[in-house]
């Protein structure tokens, strides 16, 4: 099976990962166009002119394979062009895309010490002749990691998301899914926002100001706007389930080696959250977090002044336990 991506790793550098079948790899005109994320009319456009200006020959580059395909309700098997490592990488030159910039940034990497040193050598495939680089032996890692680290639920989604074959930190598809995902979760498993939640649940008359659990022995002002301190045990269990099927759907990909990318984790979470009969958030909500935040720390303002009047040290206990003094005689 050919296999060709270009990704990220978790320090931001470019890598290629292929797997090639003789030496070379064939892909499919759908293929290449989720490769370079353009559409194939596009591609189809920078193969012809690929071709007309005699780059390559569609003789030594173009082979066609019979592949079975789904067409309406019908299954069919037709000859289908696909195209060689050397169109993929002439393709890679001329994209204007994302996937295209990262493709010129790590072959212009490589000519650059190939240009400096005379040669190049390839440290992956050295340690695993044959094999080299691969994404998915990396993906693995990092889903084993984020599954036994200790952060938040909705932390681990964004985890995932970053796993991304054309993940960008800087993309507006990644920006707008870091600024909605917490909320997008919450409002799924109690019907309001992170930030609708603080304002709702945070009093300072109700036992720990309403919270239900907080990372130290007495409430700090830190802890009063974080919505998860004010969820109780169900809405926990709910919300860690949904990352748990998140992240093991992601395992499953990884092991299949299905490659996905920013879009596809947006979709595939609000797949989740239909598939557990959960309402989709469809706007930013009315409060806040601004304005949740304010409310917090009014409340624990007023609540601190009570708290300080019940609170026992571990001094007070002490002297409390001392014998009361006896009365000494002239």
């Amino acid at each position: 099976m050919s296999e060709f991506l270009i990704y990220q790793t978790e320090g931001g550098k470019t890598q290629i990962s292929v797997v090639l079948e003789n030496e070379t790899l064939w892909l499919s005109q759908k293929q290449l166009t989720e490769l370079f994320g353009k559409a194939k009319g596009t591609i189809s456009e920078h193969i012809k002119h690929i071709f007309e200006d005699g780059e390559l020959t569609p003789v030594a580059t173009v082979r066609l394979f019979r592949t079975v395909q789904t067409e309406g309700r019908r299954t069919v098997e037709r000859e289908v062009e696909h195209y060689n490592l050397d169109m993929v990488l002439a393709l890679g030159y001329r994209v204007r895309s994302q996937a295209g910039v990262r493709f010129r940034q790590w072959a212009s990497a490589q000519l650059k010490e190939f240009i400096v040193k005379g040669f190049l050598l390839d440290d992956e495939r050295l340690k695993n002749p044959g094999q080299g680089r691969d994404y998915f032996d990396e993906l693995t890692r990092r889903l084993q990691d984020i599954r036994t680290s200790e952060r938040r639920f909705y932390q681990k989604i964004t985890d995932i998301y970053a796993t991304s074959v054309d993940y960008d930190v800087s993309a507006e598809l990644t920006q707008d899914f870091f600024a909605t995902v917490q909320n997008k979760v919450h409002f799924a498993i109690h019907g309001y926002t992170a930030a609708e939640l603080v304002m709702l649940r945070a009093d300072s008359a109700k036992p720990h100001m309403g919270m239900t659990n907080w990372p130290s022995e007495r409430i700090r002002k830190s802890d009063v706007a974080v919505a998860k301190n004010y969820l109780n045990e169900d809405e926990l269990r709910a919300l860690n389930n949904l990352a748990e099927q998140y992240l093991v759907f992601a395992e499953g990909q990884a092991a299949r080696r299905v490659a996905m990318t920013m879009q596809a984790w947006i979709d595939k979470l609000e797949g989740f959250l239909t598939l557990n009969d959960r309402e989709i958030l469809q706007s930013a909500g009315q409060v806040s977090a601004e304005l949740a935040k304010q409310h917090a720390e009014g409340e624990f303002a007023k609540y601190r002044v009570l708290e300080d009047a019940r609170f026992e040290s571990d001094f007070d206990r002490m002297v409390q336990s001392l014998p009361a003094p006896k009365d000494q005689k002239a």
